[in-house]
């Protein structure tokens, strides 16, 4: 027995990581007695979660962009309404695997910031929980083998039942208070992210000639940052890199320039130089001055580099070319998206994985 009667769980994913972690909790608590109901970030409407129950248990779970929830998770949280709800915050990390040993990934500011924002709202945080999950983040490295992505995910199935049966029984669970050093060291890269580098990333997605202009990516965008021109997909700075529209596709034609953030950051670099140095020569000594001002020159090259880029993607030719500068667009760099829990359960029969998911 517990003393919840339902669990609402929102979760926020794009490659099926957090999603997985969110149905692994749902299957447990039945056993407590506790209706649970799982719901969609992106999809969800606001009334929903303006008329929940006082008494339900909350679990909150995204995963974690530049150290921090991404923008979407954290506008909903800002959003939330004011309340006395428990509430348990998850994460799920990019996880790496050496051998047996699981290199953990980093919080940063999430759980810091919106425990913050919830408990000004008057909920009570009763968990801080990450899972190191298989890294999707295929821009930066080849999607992880399969055997890693089974293993990895077998370690967070175990974690979930360790600490959810205590989140359940009443008790409190902070297991990411031992990367809390770690995760305030960070804390200003996650800032930095959040102003900067993810709109550096949302410019680094295209549709190489390999798109059949199918749609798919626009239409399951979760923040419809995906517009199309020229008869082609376009990614505008509201994306939040959650990598969905590229593990997803299903003729892998969404990829990142490499090439093109390699030739904006050498012009823009030259231009900051040119302008820094031999313009502006009387403030070259203010580093917030030349700071401000090589973000506004690399964001200017990159915004007009991308847009070109847009416009001579469709011939063959120079397609190919910035083809050949993505390192996405290599067959060996693969993809990554969740698997279903039969897969990794063949390892470990004795596990429980989420009904439905069985194998066939």
């Amino acid at each position: 027995m517990s003393e919840f009667k339902e669990l609402v769980i929102f979760y926020f994913s794009g490659t099926g990581n957090a999603k997985q972690v969110a149905l692994w909790c749902s299957h447990f608590a039945p056993d407590y007695n506790i209706v649970p109901k799982i719901l969609d970030i992106s999809k969800t409407d606001r009334s929903v979660y303006n008329t929940l129950p006082s008494d339900s248990l909350i679990i909150i779970i995204s995963p974690v962009h530049g150290f921090n929830f991404p923008k979407i998770t954290l506008d909903f949280i800002r959003r939330f309404p004011e309340g006395k709800n428990k509430i348990v915050l998850m994460n799920t990390r990019a996880g790496m695997r050496i051998g047996k040993f699981v290199t953990p990934g980093l919080t940063g500011i999430a759980f810091m910031l919106s425990t913050l924002i919830l408990k000004s709202k008057g909920h009570k945080i009763i968990g801080w929980i990450p899972f190191d999950m298989p890294s999707n983040w295929i821009s930066i490295h080849p999607a992880l083998r399969e055997k890693t992505v089974k293993y990895l995910h077998e370690r967070s199935h175990s974690k979930l039942e360790k600490y959810i049966t205590r989140i359940f029984s009443g008790r409190k669970a902070y297991p990411a208070y031992k990367d809390l050093i770690q995760d305030i060291l960070i804390s200003p890269i996650s800032v930095l992210y959040y102003l900067f580098g993810r709109f550096a990333f949302a410019k680094s997605f295209y549709a190489s000639i390999n798109c059949d202009n199918c749609k798919l990516c626009i239409k399951s965008c979760p923040v419809n940052a995906i517009k199309e021109i020229n008869d082609r997909p376009y990614w505008t700075f509201d994306c939040e890199s959650c990598m969905k529209c590229m593990n997803a596709c299903p003729e892998k034609a969404i990829e990142t320039s490499h090439g093109l953030l390699v030739i904006v950051w050498f012009l823009a670099s030259a231009a900051n130089s040119y302008l820094i140095y031999l313009m502006l020569n009387t403030y070259s000594n203010n580093s917030w001055i030349n700071s401000i001002t090589s973000t506004i020159i690399f964001f200017a090259f990159l915004w007009f580099f991308y847009k070109l880029q847009q416009l001579v993607l469709g011939q063959k030719i120079i397609g190919r070319l910035i083809r050949y500068t993505s390192l996405t667009g290599y067959k060996f760099w693969g993809r990554y998206k969740s698997i279903p829990d039969y897969k990794w359960m063949k390892k470990n029969p004795d596990a429980r994985g989420v009904p439905g998911l069985k194998k066939p």
